[in-house]
C-alpha cells in the first residue's frame, strides 16, 4: 500500500505526498519532493496513519498550505511523491539556498520600494531545484503587483510567486519569542490557527488593554484559547455577578466570585459586605 507522508519546508509549511517505496521512511528524514514544475527539499514531519489522517482533514487552520485532497483506503494516488531520500550534497544545497534568501528578500524590499506598493516583505523562499522564488508578504489592502512581477523575473530569471499572509500566518513563519519567554506557539507545537475574540479575555476577567493580552503578531494571544472551557464551565457553578439571591442574612447582591478559591462575595442592601464559600451559600439559598 502507498503510504502518505507529511514533509515540512522553510517556516513551517507543509505538504503531503505518497511514499510508493517499500522502504520505510523515518521522522525528520530530507527528502525530495515532486512538486508543480520541478523539485523541493524538505523533512518528513508524519507517517502513515497520522499524515494520511491530517492529509484527508485537510489544512484548513493554515493559509499557507494548500489543503490535502482525501485519502482512500486504497491510497492517495492524486498526491504528489516523494522522489527519494536527499543526500548529503542535496542538503547542502538546500543550506546554500537558505543563505542566499535573506539576501533575496532584500533585493526584492527594493524593488517594492522602487514600485511604490504598499506591501511589507515579510520572506522569501527558494525551490530546491531553483525553478521558482515564492515571496512572502502582507498588506492592509490588496495589492496590484503584476509589474513587480515581471521585474523580479527579470531579476531573479525564475518563476516568481508572491503570496499574500495575515500577521498571525507571518508570525508562525518567522518564528519568535513570546511575552511568556518561550517560543511561539504557532511555530512550534499549535497545530492550526483558531480564531481569538475579545470575548475570550471578557470571560476570563483580563485587562483589556491591548498591550496585555497581544502576541508578537499584534492580534489577540492564541492562548487566550487554553483555559476558556474551564472558565465557562467553573462559572455556571457560580451566581452570576450583579444577582440579587435571597439568604439567611436576606436579600443580597453578588459583587464578585473567586473560581479559584471558590468563594462568592455579596452586599446587602444596608451596605454591609461579606465573603462565603460557594458550598455555605448554596445552602443558605437552599434553606432560605
Amino acid at each position: 500500500m502507498t503510504e502518505v507522508v507529511e514533509v515540512r519546508f522553510k517556516g513551517n509549511r507543509k505538504e503531503y505526498f505518497s511514499w510508493p517505496s517499500a522502504e520505510p521512511l523515518a521522522l525528520h528524514d530530507p527528502v525530495i519532493v515532486e512538486v508543480e514544475r520541478g523539485q523541493d527539499f524538505g523533512r518528513v514531519s508524519a507517517l502513515g496513519p497520522v499524515a494520511a489522517k491530517k492529509c484527508g482533514a485537510g489544512c484548513s487552520g493554515c493559509s499557507l498550505a494548500a489543503p490535502g485532497p482525501p485519502v482512500s483506503p486504497e491510497g492517495p494516488a492524486t498526491l504528489h511523491r516523494v522522489v527519494r531520500r536527499a543526500t548529503a550534497a542535496d542538503s547542502a544545497q538546500a543550506d546554500q539556498l537558505h543563505a542566499e534568501e535573506d539576501d533575496a528578500r532584500r533585493r526584492v524590499m527594493d524593488q517594492v520600494k522602487r514600485h511604490a506598493l504598499l506591501m511589507k516583505v515579510s520572506d522569501a523562499e527558494w525551490q530546491w531545484d531553483r525553478k521558482k522564488l515564492t515571496v512572502y508578504f502582507t498588506a492592509e489592502q490588496r495589492v496590484d503587483f503584476r509589474a513587480l512581477v515581471r521585474d523580479l523575473a527579470s531579476a531573479f530569471r525564475t518563476r516568481i510567486e508572491l503570496r499574500q499572509i495575515g500577521a498571525r500566518d507571518e508570525a508562525k513563519r518567522l518564528d519568535g519569542v513570546g511575552r511568556c519567554g518561550r517560543q511561539y506557539c504557532c511555530s512550534s507545537w499549535l497545530p492550526e490557527l483558531r480564531p481569538v475574540s475579545l470575548a475570550l479575555a471578557k470571560d476570563q476577567h483580563l485587562s483589556l488593554n491591548p498591550s496585555q493580552i497581544s502576541g508578537g503578531c499584534g492580534r489577540l494571544l492564541c492562548c487566550l484559547r487554553y483555559e476558556h472551557d474551564f472558565y465557562v464551565q467553573t462559572r455556571r457553578r457560580f451566581p452570576k455577578e450583579g444577582k440579587t439571591l435571597r439568604t439567611r442574612v436576606g436579600a443580597e447582591r453578588v459583587l464578585a466570585v473567586d473560581i479559584f478559591r471558590e468563594t462568592v462575595t455579596l452586599r446587602t442592601d444596608d451596605g454591609d459586605t461579606r465573603v462565603v464559600s460557594l458550598e455555605t451559600l448554596k445552602t443558605e439559598v437552599a434553606d432560605a
